[in-house]
């Protein structure tokens, strides 16, 4: 797995490389939990256009984050989600707390 940030005012856009499971969890949230932290962001948008696998632990990535930002008024974004993802997502029901969006600009317009 592989990451990488943007920070664009207060939004810190995510961009996830590969397979985000019980494997690479731990170490992608304490990644991410450092750049929250470090830039002090308020909202969050994952841009998943090179994901192409998410189990449980993916899940539990993405609301962790989702509770972190929260708890500050923030929002928690996804954009570039493929069909395999984005029926983790439905299945899972993570659209209930997690807005979507079609591209990055769209996204931090609206948050």
């Amino acid at each position: 797995m592989r990451l990488s940030f943007e920070n664009i005012n207060k939004n810190l856009v995510i961009k996830l490389d590969g397979e985000l499971d019980h494997h690479t969890a731990e170490e992608i949230r304490d990644e991410i939990d450092r750049e929250i932290d470090h830039y002090s962001v308020k909202n969050i948008i994952f841009d998943l256009s090179g994901m192409n696998f998410m189990d449980s632990s993916g899940i539990g990535v993405v609301i962790g984050r989702y509770k972190k930002v929260s708890k500050m008024g923030g929002e928690v974004a996804v954009i570039n989600i493929n069909s395999r993802v984005e029926r983790i997502f439905k299945m899972s029901g993570l659209f209930n707390i997690v807005k979507r969006f079609e591209n990055k600009n769209q996204a931090v317009d609206s948050l």
